[in-house]
């Protein structure tokens, strides 16, 4: 749905309005960051007692378990951004609010919309490692009233106190985790390696005061970097030109190599071997759909459904795009035609993942001749390595990295690794580019 250390560029302060969807147009903004996996030693969520094949094996279960973030069945009816694990996401950032900056460590998530944090007082919290954020100490921190637009941009997550005009939010999930608080607007300043942070004033975030639930008490909230109204990118509007892009290090890389993610002026992705696909508007406008035709194996095309089905996979928007999803999930009879096509291609034996988590796996000693995968979106053809389709989950074990699931489909962060992936919200396109993101 997810701690950046952002290598800010071009250090301003900006966006004075009250709601940054209507920022200044003319202040153009242009800057990277680190992203952070959270099973790397940099993360606050690192287990040292933990062997290379658990972490590996929790990134696959955590996937599994995601899918309820976009499907929402077990969430009530006012509460349309539902995860089953509330700190679910894969990737960190690192940013701080209010004057003077407080540091805050959470989950960067392509599957949410509001960013929020646990803050003082706290009536009723779940256990944090790290201090809490205190309005109070913050010079710029403001509650937002019922009538302005930064609550109205909430919707039904939004309620309002009659005794003193407040706005409230309340986010529920699947889990039956949830996060209630105050709706406010206070600076948040996204910091840098090279200690020039960019400064961004009246952000609309949540203070959470009632929190419960799963979340884990290494994590400090959630930061919404989804298509809706209130998430950071909508947020920073104008200013980046509705643009972000990140390259994605594969797992195997080594531990000190981070994951980059671009805004504004830094985030274009174009040059050989570029290729564009549509973004699709939906009603739920928190997620990043795409169009995906077929997939081929090999000289093998499969054709992607396009008729109407339980898991919402119809006509355009049929797939969503994912950073905080690490598997890609099709439903069951696609994916079985999938695998099928896969493993005739592959000569070697098969071995049952012995969790029953993944079904095609292969002995980590076998020589794989994968064969090659593409991705066939609307305009777009996406030719993916090896390291895009199989993962290894112990050191003997080596799965697809692909998954039948009949609730909704995912294109997950391992097809996306080394590529340089573009989200343009105003063009309404997501580009991709080949890339060594070791280096980038």
């Amino acid at each position: 749905m997810a701690s950046i250390f952002f290598s800010v560029l071009l250090a301003l302060s900006v966006l004075s309005s009250p709601f940054l969807l209507n920022a200044n147009a003319h202040t153009k903004l242009g800057f990277s960051a680190d992203l952070i996996h959270r099973d790397s030693p940099k993360s606050p969520f690192y287990n040292p007692t933990e062997t290379s094949a658990q972490r590996l094996r929790n990134v696959v279960h955590r996937s599994v378990n995601r899918v309820v973030h976009f499907n929402g069945k077990d969430a009530s009816v006012n509460s349309p951004q539902t995860e089953i694990t509330s700190d679910g996401g894969e990737y960190l950032m690192n940013i701080s609010l209010g004057t003077p900056p407080f540091p805050i460590m959470a989950i960067a998530d392509t599957g949410s919309d509001l960013l929020w944090t646990q803050c003082k007082p706290c009536d009723d919290c779940y256990t944090q490692d790290g201090p809490l954020f205190d309005p109070k100490a913050s010079s710029t921190y403001k509650d937002v009233s019922c009538s302005s637009r930064q609550c109205t941009a909430l919707e039904n997550q939004a309620t309002c106190s009659t005794e003193d005009n407040t706005c409230s939010y309340t986010l529920s999930y699947g889990d039956k985790s949830y996060t209630k608080g105050n709706v406010a607007a206070d600076t948040v300043t996204l910091g840098s390696t090279d200690n020039r942070p960019v400064q961004l004033k009246n952000i609309v975030i949540g203070c959470g005061h009632n929190n419960a639930g799963t979340f884990s008490k290494k994590g400090s909230g959630i930061i919404g970097l989804g298509g809706g109204s209130v998430s950071l990118i909508s947020q920073l509007g104008d200013s980046i030109d509705g643009k972000f892009s990140y390259c994605l290090v594969p797992l195997s890389s080594d531990n000190d190599k981070t994951s980059k993610i671009n805004f504004g002026t830094n985030a274009v992705v174009s040059g050989n071997g570029t290729v564009s696909t549509p973004l699709i508007t939906k009603s739920q406008a928190t997620f990043y759909y795409l169009t995906l035709e077929s997939v081929s194996v090999g000289s093998k095309s499969i054709k992607y459904p396009s008729v109407s089905d339980s898991y919402g996979s119809s006509g355009k928007g049929n797939i969503i795009i994912d950073s905080g999803t690490t598997l890609t999930m099709f439903a069951t009879d696609f994916y079985s035609e999938l695998e099928d096509a896969v493993a005739s291609s592959i000569d070697a034996e098969k071995i049952n993942d012995p969790q029953n988590v993944l079904s095609l796996c292969y002995s980590a000693t076998a020589k794989l001749n994968v064969p090659v995968i593409t991705m066939h979106f609307d305009g777009a053809d996406v030719k993916l390595d090896s390291s895009n389709a199989f993962i290894q989950i112990s050191e003997d074990l080596v799965c697809f990295a692909f998954r039948g699931d009949d609730q909704l489909a995912i294109y997950g962060n391992i097809a996306q690794m080394n590529f340089l992936v573009g989200y343009d919200t105003v063009s309404k396109t997501v580009s991709f580019k080949p890339a060594d993101c070791a280096k980038m």
